[in-house]
């Protein structure tokens, strides 16, 4: 029986700390060696998506009792409302008396389908943890091997275009689509991501504006975060960990939610920060990221690195924000659509799971809630992100094309499973804490020739 022990946790004081430290809703009540800490549930059901823990208690695992929480459904809170004159997602309903209604056949799509359909799992074994902060090395510039010929032939390209009076982003995109030099990264992201204009005299101007206005947003919005209308939002992003990393990731999340007002925070989006927060890091580390304090850089660096990883991530958001809306119905469309082309594409992996009765759903929600973070090494998606970044519509539709083609990347493991709980043990904890770039390479080549053969001929992959 897990035995509860409540006590304030150590500060951390590094990102290392930090990341060993986080959990989301995918590693709550995660099972892990006896004697480790997991932050204790609120919530006693497995399907409530937006609980977080309100209080520092700590428990110790003993027993694997616990099961990865089902990916959520009707059982979601509904979200909050905020000033009307804030931007938000158009919706077909609008917000009435303080919350936001949606129309019956949005809110029961798919619900019962999926909730049928991942009870199975209730019984199955947890799945191992892979920290983040083993998904963080390699960020790291020291002990990294002298550049090549190539690879300096490379960078001096990506200079030669950031310094162009306004920068070609055809021609910026067409060469991120094979990954963007470390030392390049920080400002391709922001000007791929759209928060950069190509027009080099202006960048300093727009930079200065909107970091301050993201803190305008902290200085209008913050003080409020114990509110009673904003105070279900601000526990759904406080762990109750006490650093000053955690704190940036705060303020970034409670900011997007009460400002999004038609999805608000949603677990997964916790993850969407990380890559840019880690990127935008890097401008100004040249150690080891996960062991850095972030409280030695100037106050006004540790500012720009947390606005620019604020709207960085909300720009990517604003392509994939019916992820995260009432009953996340893109998910949904996603995972189905996912299931449609692995039928087309290999109709043996697809009978496979039909004979075991696994659901596309029971593994595929967290690969689109997560965008693949929780499947990859951090290093292996940053290098996934500079090619979505490149990619039209990269995290919203060439990520399908990602998913299948890393789902068929193991079709001979899949084949080899013949039981319903080997094949999900297997689908929730693929092994690629190795992966590097060249494994990357691979995924993303497979997937653009996935994208070439079938984006343009649905009726290629629709039976």
């Amino acid at each position: 029986k897990a035995s509860s022990v409540c006590t304030k946790s150590k500060k951390p004081s590094t990102f290392h700390e930090f990341a060993r430290s986080t959990n989301d809703a995918w590693d709550i009540d995660d099972e892990e060696d006896d004697g480790m800490f997991s932050l204790k549930q609120l919530s006693s059901s497995p399907v409530q998506s937006r609980s977080m823990p309100q209080t520092p208690c700590l428990k110790i695992i003993k027993t694997p009792e616990d099961t990865e929480p089902l990916p959520p459904t009707l059982d979601r809170q509904e979200p909050i409302s905020t000033n009307p004159n804030q931007d938000q997602l158009d919706i077909e309903s609008g917000p009435a008396n303080g919350r936001v209604v949606k129309s019956s056949s949005d809110a029961q799509l798919n619900v019962n389908a999926a909730r049928n359909t991942l009870q199975k799992q209730q019984s199955l074994p947890v799945r191992p943890v892979i920290p983040l902060v083993a998904r963080i090395s390699d960020q790291n510039a020291s002990g990294a091997p002298p550049m090549t010929v190539r690879e300096k032939t490379r960078l001096d390209k990506f200079k030669q275009l950031l310094a162009s009076p306004n920068t070609d982003l055809e021609e910026l995109r067409k060469h991120s689509w094979s990954g963007i030099p470390r030392e390049v990264r920080p400002v391709t992201w922001r000007l791929l991501s759209g928060y950069l204009p190509a027009n080099r005299e202006r960048r300093d101007l727009v930079l200065q504006r909107k970091r301050e206005e993201y803190f305008g947003f902290i200085e209008q919005y913050y003080h409020s975060r114990t509110d009673e209308n904003h105070r279900d939002t601000y526990r759904q992003v406080n762990s109750s960990l006490y650093c000053l990393v955690f704190q940036v990731f705060e303020r970034i999340l409670f900011i997007w939610a009460i400002r999004h007002p038609a999805s608000g925070y949603v677990q997964g989006i916790n993850d969407l920060v990380t890559p840019f927060f880690v990127v935008f890091l890097s401008e100004f580390v040249e150690e080891d990221v996960e062991n850095f304090e972030m409280a030695s850089l100037p106050l006004d660096t540790q500012r720009n690195i947390e606005a620019d990883s604020f709207w960085c991530m909300s720009k990517l958001l604003d392509g994939i924000q019916d992820n995260y809306t009432f009953a996340q119905p893109g998910i949904q469309i996603k995972v189905k659509a996912l299931e449609e082309l692995v039928s087309r594409i290999d109709e043996d992996v697809h009978v496979h799971f039909q004979k075991y009765e696994v659901e596309y759903l029971q593994f595929a929600f967290r690969w689109m809630n997560n965008l693949l973070m929780r499947e990859l090494p951090l290093r292996c998606t940053i290098r996934l992100w500079d090619t979505y970044q490149a990619e039209s519509e990269g995290f919203s539709h060439f990520h399908l094309y990602v998913c299948s083609a890393f789902l068929i990347k193991w079709r001979k493991e899949i084949l080899s499973m013949v039981d319903f709980q080997s094949l999900l043990m297997l689908l929730q904890n693929l092994p690629t804490i190795h992966w590097g770039n060249e494994e990357v390479g691979l995924l993303l080549a497979e997937a653009y020739r996935l994208k070439y053969m079938f984006a343009d001929a649905p009726s290629h992959y629709k039976r």
